[in-house]
């Protein structure tokens, strides 16, 4: 069996890894072209990238697989996967849409019913959270399970038959890059187990169901600002579902500060006795285990933060160079805005 592989982040590598530590063969993979990583912003190969080239498999870094933008990279990175004649495509987090000619070029492995050309390692249980970002939003909106779901691609988001699927609980305090992590490590065990049942003849795919569809919208930057007027258990989420990108954020003082880890409590907000309820985002205590914030329901206790061009803090340390005092107000953009 002859695998072309497309994917980029280390949820990918995962993948890619257990592919070769299993024997199969892979002929080319298709991931990212180089970014700007780390102070310098010096281009940085993908872990993806960086793990093909030790094993010695060619890479195909194009920046769009749709020949009707005419690249000549495209056309090039098309012509060598034809020129491969890949059996099969493995796909895990590549971040380029698959046009119909790229999922026809495989030549197929025999299913019941029919053949799979290309094959998709899904970060959650489908049809719930199809698109870009489903650690984040499963986090986001509360679910209490996710898993990996195994799909046959065709031209729809997420849309394919399933050929495998687990599922695992998440835990009240994994961030999103924790959560990804387990997952990572349960998707390259599935999709070895899908190969060797496909040569085996015992997978047979099934429909996704036509109830329960949702849509994971990738994550943008402006979502990061924290607003206080929503439930401290809504943004104690959020927190989570945020790290490590693009990380929760809120303003003190006219500066910029990340938010890593928080947890929500159901205390209702503190005020001096005869005062009026403190607004949300108003400081209502500052200790060693960290600053609490009032929130439209409950309030949300900062234990770890960071300042803009430093590192990640417990609130002890935090707190030791950044002093915050009770009353103090925490802002987002919007809301500076509004109140001028």
């Amino acid at each position: 069996m002859r695998i072309a592989f497309a994917g980029t982040p280390a949820f990918a590598a995962t993948a890619l890894q257990a592919l070769l530590d299993a024997g199969y063969e892979v002929c080319v993979v298709l991931t990212q072209p180089d970014r700007p990583a780390g102070r310098g912003q010096h281009l940085q190969p993908a872990p993806v990238k960086r793990l093909a080239l030790e094993h010695g498999i060619a890479v195909l870094t194009p920046t769009s697989l749709r020949v009707e933008r005419g690249a000549e990279e495209t056309l090039r990175a098309l012509a060598q996967l034809h020129a491969l004649a890949p059996d099969v495509l493995v796909v895990a987090a590549y971040g380029l849409l698959l046009p119909a000619g790229v999922l026809q070029l495989p030549r197929g492995l025999p299913l019941a019913g029919g053949t799979v050309g290309a094959i998709n390692i899904h970060a959650s249980l489908l049809p719930r959270w199809r698109g870009a970002a489903p650690v984040v939003r499963a986090i986001e909106a509360g679910d209490q399970r996710t898993g990996i779901t195994i799909m046959q691609m065709d031209e729809g988001l997420d849309t394919g038959p399933i050929l495998l699927m687990e599922a695992i609980d998440i835990d009240a305090e994994a961030s999103a890059g924790v959560l990804t992590e387990q997952l990572a490590i349960l998707g390259a065990r599935l999709i070895v187990t899908a190969l060797q049942q496909i040569e085996l003849g015992r997978l047979k795919p099934r429909p996704q169901p036509s109830e329960g569809v949702s849509y994971a919208r990738k994550v943008e930057k402006a979502e990061a600002w924290i607003d206080w007027r929503q439930s401290a258990e809504c943004l104690a989420r959020r927190v989570r579902a945020f790290d490590p990108f693009p990380g929760a954020c809120s303003s003190m003082g006219g500066q910029t500060i990340k938010i890593w880890r928080a947890h929500a409590t159901d205390a209702p907000p503190v005020s001096p006795p005869g005062a009026e309820p403190s607004a949300p985002g108003t400081v209502q205590a500052v200790g060693a285990n960290g600053v609490l914030v009032a929130c439209a329901e409950g309030s949300l206790l900062l234990e770890q933060l960071q300042r803009a061009g430093s590192r990640r803090m417990q609130a002890r340390d935090f707190l030791a160079r950044t002093p915050i005092a009770v009353g103090a107000r925490w802002t987002t953009p919007e809301q500076v805005v509004d109140a001028q």
